[in-house]
Order: C-alpha cells, then structure tokens, then sequence
C-alpha cells in the first residue's frame, strides 16, 4: 500500500503557516467563506494572489 492518502496533485501543499486573528478578521474570513463557498485556504491564497499581483505591477 502507498503511504500517501488523498488525490493525486500537481501542486502538492507541503508548508503549513500559523496566523493570528482579531475576532473581526475571523469574522470578515468567515463571511467571505459563506458568500463564495470557498474554504478559509481557498480564500487566504486568493487573498495572497490578489496582493502579489498588485505588488508586482508597480
């Protein structure tokens, strides 16, 4: 048996990073999440890509 689980990924995500929130973060990340059906993930490297787009323009 392979010791992998789960489906098979050509963008494996292998880091794993820790934040704080305030309560109104937490809030703001949990509407987002109902209004889009993303998860927290999905919507936190949304987020990311959002700014680093917006950075690399300049």
């Amino acid at each position: 048996m392979s010791p992998r689980t789960g489906r098979p990924t050509n963008d494996p995500k292998t880091h794993e990073t820790r934040i704080r929130m305030s309560d109104k973060e937490v809030g703001k990340l949990e509407y987002c999440c109902e209004k889009t059906g993303m998860s927290k993930a999905d919507v936190i490297r949304r987020g990311i890509e959002l700014v680093y787009k917006e950075v690399s323009e300049k």
